[in-house]
């Protein structure tokens, strides 16, 4: 699922997530959201969330369960 709208995204689900020093080269992240940073319902380059492991990114995919 898409991370650019802010209704796909739940507390606890499992998303891949580029961070900021990673947007050259594309590296994506995988963890789970522990906080939605964004407050707008929707941004073109991601929603950006805090993992549990409290890494902050924005979300390219939602993986699916």
């Amino acid at each position: 699922m898409d991370g650019t709208n802010r209704k796909n995204i739940k507390l606890g689900d499992w998303v891949e997530v580029v961070q900021k020093q990673h947007q050259g080269s594309g590296e994506l992240t995988e963890g789970q959201v522990k906080r939605i940073l964004t407050k707008s319902p929707t941004h073109p380059h991601g929603i950006k969330v805090q993992l549990n492991t409290g890494e902050v990114g924005r979300v390219k995919k939602v993986l699916e369960e």
